[in-house]
């Protein structure tokens, strides 16, 4: 039998898989409430985010239900898709981990862009500052606000590597998982405090200031880390995500 290639599994991938599997062998029945966060994270020895990320992929496939405040109940099996998002692939990046690597990229990209941004980059940045104001006043997710600004940022570098990267990054965002996030915990007020940061982070390199540029980009992914790992009692009574604007 001829050997095949092994690919390196994303733990929250691993972690969804092991669950259900349990679920598959009745080691969960229908209709029971799956251990706390917390005790999962415990048990299998791996942060909270971690677990959370795969409860919500075993969502998104249809083996749990996120009933916010009481916890995540087996379902009956039901099909890809049953969160109202395409079934992910199982190549997504999990939404706190591209959090966390998007503070390392994009902290630098802030700090350079501090030392190289023109009037016309600084114009952009603000332009898309207020894109996202003016969506979120019509409770629309503004996500093709923020995407401007993060590439107006990045644009400022001359590197296409790193344009194409901060792309990357931030287009995985409409992944099946991050987006179901999303619906939980992104709300008007929570992308409010996003556009705070984002002027920050804009004031910073109009200062020229690269050391302050990346530190307010590091704030603004920290705070973005901390708004998706709040506890389940404080997510949004929402199930589906907010709407959502088509370039």
């Amino acid at each position: 039998m001829p050997l095949q290639t092994l690919e390196p599994r994303r733990l929250y991938r691993q972690i969804a898989d092991q669950l259900s599997a349990l679920i598959a062998q009745g080691e969960f029945a229908p209709g029971s409430r799956l251990p706390a966060e917390r005790d999962l994270a415990r048990q299998l020895g791996v942060s909270r985010p971690s677990v959370r990320e795969a409860l919500i992929a075993l969502e998104v496939e249809g083996w749990v239900e996120v009933r916010t405040g009481s916890g995540v109940y087996v379902r009956d099996r039901a099909p890809p898709g049953a969160a109202g998002l395409p079934a992910p692939a199982s190549t997504e990046w999990g939404p706190l981990e591209l959090i966390r690597a998007r503070r390392v990229i994009e902290g630098e990209t802030a700090a350079i862009a501090a030392g190289s941004a023109r009037r016309k980059d600084i114009e952009a940045m603000s332009r898309a500052i207020e894109r996202m104001r003016d969506l979120a006043d019509r409770s629309v997710m503004p996500l093709e606000g923020d995407r401007d600004f993060h590439l107006a940022i990045v644009d400022c570098c001359g590197n296409v590597v790193l344009s194409e990267t901060v792309q990357g990054f931030w287009d995985s965002r409409r992944g099946p998982i991050f987006m179901r996030l999303g619906g939980y915990f992104e709300s008007v007020k929570s992308w409010r405090s996003a556009i705070a940061e984002h002027e920050a982070i804009r004031d910073a390199i109009a200062s020229r200031d690269p050391a302050s540029a990346r530190a307010a980009m590091h704030a603004h992914m920290d705070k973005s880390h901390q708004r998706f790992s709040a506890s389940w009692r404080r997510a949004n009574q929402i199930l589906q995500p907010p709407t959502e604007t088509r370039r």
